[in-house]
């Protein structure tokens, strides 16, 4: 069983979005910066979670992202659904037909598994992944990485002008 990227990406966008909630709407592009992950991958992501009620957009100047729901009731397995994401511990994808066209004799075992790290994703809500200090620490980090660049951005664009 393996989440692929696209779960990933999703959480990882998702609670960015979160720790960043108090500064209004947050634009794909800080995202992309921050999380390293592709702005059209982020557009695609984000689409769908729209789509199942996680985001709204904000548009215009400022505009931007934020949650449709407070952080205490979007929970990981929610995120990972809604890019369509499976959470599959089958080699069949769930359709028990492992062992040459029939059911394995582990096939029980792996769906079982399958369901409880659902469950488990679903007890989980982004409010108390950012209650883990280390969270605050990287976001924080992360904040002071973009400003830094932000400002080296501005400080070549005034340098190409007097040039």
């Amino acid at each position: 069983m393996r989440l692929t990227a696209k779960g990933r990406y999703a959480v990882t966008a998702m609670l960015d979005l979160a720790v960043h909630q108090d500064s209004g709407p947050i634009s794909l592009a800080d995202i992309s910066e921050r999380q390293g992950i592709s702005l059209s991958y982020l557009e695609q992501l984000f689409s769908k979670m729209r789509r199942n009620d996680l985001v709204s957009s904000v548009r215009g100047p400022g505009g931007g992202y934020k949650l449709s729901r407070d952080s205490t009731d979007i929970c990981v397995a929610e995120i990972v659904d809604s890019v369509d994401e499976t959470l599959d511990a089958t080699r069949c994808e769930g359709r028990a037909d492992c062992n040459q066209g029939e059911t394995c004799l582990t096939h029980e075992l792996w769906s079982d598994l399958s369901i409880q790290i659902h469950q488990f994703l679903s007890q989980i809500d982004l409010a108390s992944i950012i209650a883990r200090g280390e969270v605050h620490r990287l976001a924080a980090s992360q904040d002071a990485i973009q400003e830094e660049s932000g400002q080296f951005e501005a400080l070549d664009r005034l340098t190409a002008r007097e040039v």
